[in-house]
Formats: structure tokens, sequence, C-alpha cells
């Protein structure tokens, strides 16, 4: 067993110092000329997601099709974990917790502007018709849906099997060591790490930026708060206080408890949307939305459109875009959901992370995309408003309009916090050698970096700093996912190789599973009574 809270975590890593450069140069970049650096990023992120589409499309619909194909696999199990381990958190909360870390301040963001978006220029309906309705609800559903679990899953469970049942520290470039032997533990190791917090930064820095505009617009909608930098400012400035002292509560009490929390604020504000909203549309449309997207699901998944230039520019200003983005956040979530799911079975980690979320987005968008378009269609002065302010303006068409923005502004919040919470201890553990218990200091300085690099970016570019950093993460997913399908291979040569010394066929060699347990059962009893740290075993 390899301990990975030992001395050399206590010791500033290459990874540490390297990603902190390189983050640096991008703010330095960013603040000098962040109009040219925004067109450059865009100009680049343009051409890869040009010439890239079709490759993003095949490698997001194998990482989904693995995960899969790993549900009805003897390798499904295969515990991530040894023998004795059991789950860490309860499966309510364990399940909230993957919602919340995966999605967050997303869901609530675009809960009404994207489908809005699709209804105004969908793909291949006509604009502002029933049949964009139905597109602009099924493509919303598709872009929040498995796939993006799918990517999760692939990094989580490659992450989660070598790390808790074979004694590997938490660094993403360990789980490579099948097929590239000690080259994991020296430059090739560090290069793929740094890639892994550069990565995680870029996308949690704009996932805050994202939910400050929307505090900001809340507010503004609500108190006539003004929508400037200042404003902006002192909102990062308070949440941060609240997301770091989350952080230093630890993982097991913040995350868990503003988890579920999360969960129970996202339903009261579900249940309001779909009692005030249209419900009876909503409802018929629920059974609907959730049949197009399982019937259209094939045909989608692998259309590039390359016969339809309208619809190919359509896909890669939104799906191409988001398979992207998926994968950029997938070192981050990946990490993070690896974590929390110690003990469970890798065909209990797949079924949950496929089936919980989507379906939870199949709801989620159903209600609040059909209460947004019915709304927009109604007062067109909606379909002109920032995106970050057309929820609120959506609520002040309905009763109990403020209770309503208050609440959202809540949950915001709250996903914020615990985004940065999540992020704060990937970043600890990536850039202190993989320690599963970073130490509150570390995760405070990667608390206030996250914090000043969203507010720098708003302050050297405002939405042209955002999305230059959204281009930045379109173009880190190229070469993040060649790591990606190494971690697929290497996960699946060493998990196959132990279902065949288990013996695990669709009937179990029950012998030899009983020999492995024994086996596994001494070894545990010997390190506990050697004094190891029963976290640790």
């Amino acid at each position: 067993m390899k301990d990975s809270s030992g001395p050399s975590s206590r010791k500033l890593s290459k990874v540490f110092i390297y990603s902190v450069m390189i983050v640096a140069l991008l703010v330095v970049a960013g603040i000098i000329n962040p109009d040219q650096f925004g067109a450059v990023s865009g100009a680049i992120a343009g051409w890869v997601s040009k010439y890239f589409g079709w490759y993003y499309m095949i490698i997001t619909s194998g990482m989904l099709f693995f995960c899969i194909f790993l549900i009805f696999s003897p390798i499904g199990k295969l515990k991530l974990g040894k023998p004795h381990h059991k789950p860490e958190f309860s499966t309510r909360s364990w399940l909230t917790m993957l919602f919340s870390a995966g999605m967050g301040i997303g869901v609530v963001f675009y809960s009404t502007s994207e489908p809005i978006s699709h209804f105004v220029t969908p793909a291949t309906a006509d604009p502002e018709s029933e049949e964009a309705v139905l597109e602009a609800i099924r493509a919303t559903i598709f872009h929040w849906g498995a796939h993006a679990w799918g990517m999760y899953g692939a990094v989580a469970l490659a992450l989660a099997y070598f790390q808790f049942r074979k004694g590997e520290t938490g660094l993403l470039s360990k789980t490579l060591r099948p097929i590239l032997g000690d080259k994991v533990d020296g430059t090739v190791g560090v290069i793929i790490d740094v890639l892994t917090v550069f990565a995680t930064v870029i996308g949690v820095a704009v996932t805050l930026g994202v939910g400050t505009t929307q505090i900001n617009g809340g507010l503004n909608y609500l108190f006539d708060m003004p929508i400037n930098l200042t404003m902006q400012g002192i909102i990062i400035a308070v949440v941060t206080l609240l997301f770091l002292a989350s952080a230093w509560s630890g993982l097991s009490k913040g995350i868990k408890y503003l988890s579920n929390m999360n969960m129970v604020l996202a339903t009261i504000l579900l249940l309001s949307v779909l009692i005030m909203g249209p419900t009876l549309l909503i409802l018929n449309m629920l059974p609907t939305a959730a049949g197009e997207y399982i019937n259209t699901f094939i045909a989608r998944t692998l259309d590039a459109a390359p016969l339809n230039s309208q619809k190919n520019e359509w896909l890669q200003s939104w799906t191409i875009y988001y398979w992207a983005w998926w994968l950029s956040w997938s070192p981050f979530v990946g990490i993070f959901i690896a974590r929390v799911s110690k003990g469970r079975t890798v065909r209990e980690f797949v079924l949950a992370l496929l089936i919980v979320p989507t379906t939870i987005g199949i709801i989620w968008f159903t209600v609040f995309g059909v209460t947004g378009i019915d709304m927009a269609d109604r007062t067109p002065d909606i379909i002109n408003l920032g995106p970050e302010t057309q929820l609120f303006a959506i609520f002040n068409e309905m009763p109990l309009s403020v209770p309503l923005s208050i609440l959202a502004i809540i949950l915001i919040s709250s996903f914020f916090i615990t985004s940065a919470d999540s992020a704060t201890f990937v970043l600890g553990m990536q850039t202190s050698h993989g320690s599963l218990r970073p130490s509150a200091k570390i995760k405070v300085i990667w608390g206030i970096s996250l914090s000043s690099i969203a507010y720098v970016l708003l302050l050297s570019g405002g939405e042209t700093g955002l999305e230059a950093l959204q281009s930045a993460a379109i173009i880190a997913a190229l070469p993040f996912s060649f790591v990606i399908l190494m971690m697929m291979y290497s996960f699946y040569k060493d998990a196959n190789r132990e279902r065949k010394y288990l013996g695990l066929t669709i009937t179990p060699n029950k012998h030899r599973m009983k020999e492995y347990l024994n086996r596994e059962e001494k070894e545990y009893q010997e390190q506990k009574e050697a004094g190891v740290d029963e976290r640790d075993l």
C-alpha cells in the first residue's frame, strides 16, 4: 500500500510550480492585451472546432459506449477499492455530490437561456415554430445528458480503480502505469498532471465568472444593484469566504452538506416552476422529450452534418463546443467523483452516473425550457436580454417572482461554493503529490487563486475574457483527449487482467474468489495490526 500522505506530499511539487507559472502567464497575457488574447484564442478554438469536430464526435461517443460496455462486462463486478472497503458516503449524499460537482451552476445558468436560443435559432426547424420548441428541448437535453457523464465516468473509473484498488496516488498520470511503466514517475507524468491542473483551473475560473455574472444579474433585477466590476468583485469576495470556510471544514463535511442542500433547493425551485409555469404543457412534454432523446440518440450522437452547412455551423457553435467543454472539465469532475466513489463497484458506479443525472437533466431542462420558451414567446423582450438575466425576467412573469429569484440566487451561490470547494480539493491533491488529504492551507491558496483569476478575467475584458478562457478550454481539450484514450486503454488492460485472475465471468469462479478475499483480508488485518491509518487501507 502506497501512502499518499507521507513527507513527500508536504514538499512543493513540480506540478504546482509549473501550473502556477502557466496560469500566471495566461492571466498576464489577458491583462496586457485582452482583445488580442481573446481574438487569438478564439481563432485557434474555431480552427479546432472546424477541423476536429468529427474527432470530438467520435471520441465522446467512444467514451460513452465504453462505459455502457462495462455495465455488461464481468469487469463491472470489480470494486473500486479493496474487498473490505465500504462506501464512504450514503447513496443519497453520493448521488447529490456527483450531480453538484458535475453540473452545478450551468444547470441554472442555461436552464432557460439555451432552450430559448435554440427556439429562436434552431438547427433545422423553422425559427419560433412548434417544431422549434421540440428541437430546442431535445437539443438541450442531448447536450446535458449521458454524453457528458460518459466522459466524466471514463476518467473517474480509471482514477478510482488505480487509486483505491491498486494503491496508486491520486494523480491522473499514475493511471497510465500499465502502458507507460515508470515513465509516469518522471517528466511524462509531470506534463500530464500539469495539463490536468491547467484544464481544471480554466474550467473552474470560467464557471465562477459565469456564476458571478448571473448573481449580479439577479441582484440587478431584484434590487436594482448595478451590473459592474465593483459589484462583481464584492460578490466574488463574499462567496470566496463562504467556500473557503467549506474547504477548511473538510470534504466529508462541507461538500456533503452543501450538495444535499443544493438538491433540496433545486427541487423546491423545480417544483415551483412546474406548478406556476405552463404545468399541463410541461407534463405532456416530459414523456415526449424523453422519447425524443432516446429515439434520436444514436443518430444525433454520430451526426456531424457534413452535407448541411447550416446544421454544421450550428453543431460547431453548440454540440462540438459542449463536447470539448465537457472534455476539458473531465479531469476536474473525474478526480472529484472518483474521490467520493470509493467502495462502489464499477457497474454500480456507471449505472448511477449515466442514469441518475441524465434523468434529472431531462426533467430539469424540460420544466425550465418549456417555461422559458412559453414566457419568451408571450413576452418577446425576454429574448433580447442577456442569458444571465433571462431566468429572472421569466420569474418576473410568474407569481411569487421575488421569492423565486431569491431562491435562484441562493442556489447559484451554493453551486458556486460547491464547485469551488471541489476544485480546491482537486487542485490541492494534484499539486500535493496526489495526497487524499491535501492541507487546508494548500486548498485555501488555490481557492484564493481561482477567485482572483476569475475576477482578473472579468476586469481584463469582461465577457471577452470569459470567452477567451472558453476558447482555451476547447484548445486544451484536444491534447487532453489523447490522455483520456490512454487512460481508457490502461484501465481496461489492467481491469481485464484482474477479472481473469479472479475468474470473473457471467458465473464467477467462487473458489478462486474466496482465495482472493481471504488473502486480501489477511493483508488488511496485518496492516491494521501494524498501525496503518484505517483511512489509508
